[in-house]
């Protein structure tokens, strides 16, 4: 999502970095440009006019064009506004009862089966205990597909079965889950392909009946333009408390993202980022726009680093490492944790790397992920030996292994020339690493003592 709006705006800020000066007439142009690309990225033109009003009154009252650097300064406003059109701040979910309930709304097809699902997932990894309580009672298919989400993420499942009334249900859900200890609830409502009278009446019949907590509007967001109405209408009638937007790795141009948060004035809450199960996190406005200008995000990087790596394995990978044992069993475990990182393509978004654009991204990422399956087919065509054991690999060994993974052997000996860089490496990391104990002086002294040893460098 974004790329669109993110490669435009790049080159906008490029070319404003690239001039030694910023004039009256490249800032106009620039802000033509800006207000270009907003349009082009399906943003409503309300939204536009107040975001290039807003960034020429700020320059203005900033004297940008006087400052000592008047392209970055014009940069940070951009950035600053993009923050605030996006949310301004981060607003977490409010589950201050016990049990909370946490009323999921929308269209058919927007996703919001799939995210309940996902919800539920991250708050147990949060440390709460949900139960998805199914109540979409008129499509069958929605309650066996919650049920099969429930049981694949571990997460308690609730049903009436043939019941139709959602009230009763919600009364009984309540019931089971004050009995069970859950601590919140996921009510999966019904949704239509378009909204009616029918479907609100049943929404505010569960707003009055139910303390609700959080009222989540799920919205696709490759819908464009009509998410402003659909956001305004589900406004107007129930009080949403936030958005959860889906489908944000599609190729959607994103604009609906900024015009939904302008337009209803609610938050954008969390946001889906791939189809994994895991693929739900909490939205934050100044990263994502840190993200659109090309900038990166280190700190969901490594929020998601957190989650993904297992601290065991990690435990165990640095041992090999500090005993220069690392094997290729250790190589597919850390393989194997890459991939719970999430795709190369989303990893190299989130890092600050200047001039890179979608198509290039998506090539990299594209050439990785060959490499990588390219990777596995070479350690799986070793013996248990000699995957423990990467020095025993002798010339018979290595035309083996390079006629069982269908290779030639002059691309075996490429990786295995890469893999003993990467191990001589994070040796050098993990004793580095130690290198780092005791008082400040011993730090500097074995700091000192390494670079002497390794031609001036730390590894």
């Amino acid at each position: 999502m974004f790329d669109s709006l993110s490669e435009r705006l790049q080159e906008i800020v490029h070319k404003a970095s690239s001039s030694a000066t910023l004039t009256e007439e490249n800032m106009a142009e620039a802000l033509r440009e800006i207000r270009r690309a907003l349009l082009a990225s399906d943003v409503s033109l309300n939204v536009v006019k107040s975001f290039i009003s807003k960034i020429k009154e700020k320059a203005e009252g900033a004297d940008v064009l006087r400052s000592v650097k008047p392209s970055e300064m014009l940069i940070k406003i951009v950035s600053d506004e993009l923050t605030n059109l996006l949310g301004e701040k981060q607003s977490p979910l409010k589950l201050d009862t016990n049990p909370s309930i946490i009323m999921m709304l929308g269209l058919q097809g927007s996703g919001k089966t799939t995210s309940s699902a996902k919800l539920a997932l991250k708050l147990k990894k949060e440390g709460k205990k949900p139960l998805l309580v199914a109540m979409d009672v008129y499509r069958p298919a929605a309650i066996v597909q919650l049920e099969t989400l429930a049981k694949d993420t571990g997460v308690d499942f609730f049903s009436v079965k043939d019941s139709k009334d959602v009230t009763d249900i919600a009364k009984k859900a309540l019931e089971f889950a004050k009995t069970n200890n859950h601590t919140v609830l996921i009510f999966d409502t019904a949704g239509r392909l378009q909204i009616d009278t029918d479907m609100m009446a049943e929404l505010l019949i569960l707003d009055k009946t139910c303390k609700i907590n959080e009222k989540l509007l799920v919205i696709d967001s490759m819908t464009g333009q009509e998410a402003i109405d659909i956001a305004k209408n589900f406004d107007e009638q129930l009080e949403i408390t936030g958005v959860i937007l889906t489908k944000l790795d599609g190729d959607s141009r994103g604009g609906c993202a900024l015009s939904v948060v302008y337009s209803t004035g609610k938050p954008i809450k969390l946001i889906g980022t791939g189809e994994k199960i895991t693929s739900l996190e909490d939205f934050h406005p100044d990263r994502m726009a840190s993200r659109i200008l090309g900038m990166g995000d280190i700190v969901s990087l490594v929020e998601r680093a957190q989650e993904a790596f297992d601290e065991k394995q990690a435990k165990e990978l640095e041992l090999s490492m500090l005993k220069n044992k690392f094997s290729f069993e250790d190589f597919l475990k850390l393989q194997k944790q890459m991939k719970m990182f999430g795709s190369l393509d989303s990893l190299l978004g989130m890092l600050p790397i200047p001039g890179l654009n979608k198509d290039d991204r998506q090539k990299i990422s594209h050439e990785g992920e060959k490499q990588f399956k390219k990777i596995e087919v070479i350690i799986s065509s070793m013996t248990p030996e000699e995957r423990q054991n990467p020095d025993i690999l002798n010339a018979s060994r290595k035309k083996r292994i390079a006629k069982g993974a269908g290779v030639e052997i002059n691309e075996l000996n490429a990786f295995l020339t890469q893999f003993d860089a990467t191990r001589k490496m994070m040796k050098g990391f993990g004793e580095l690493k130690n290198s780092f104990k005791g008082s400040k002086a011993k730090q500097k002294a074995n700091l000192m003592a390494r670079m002497k040893n390794n031609g001036g460098f730390p590894f």
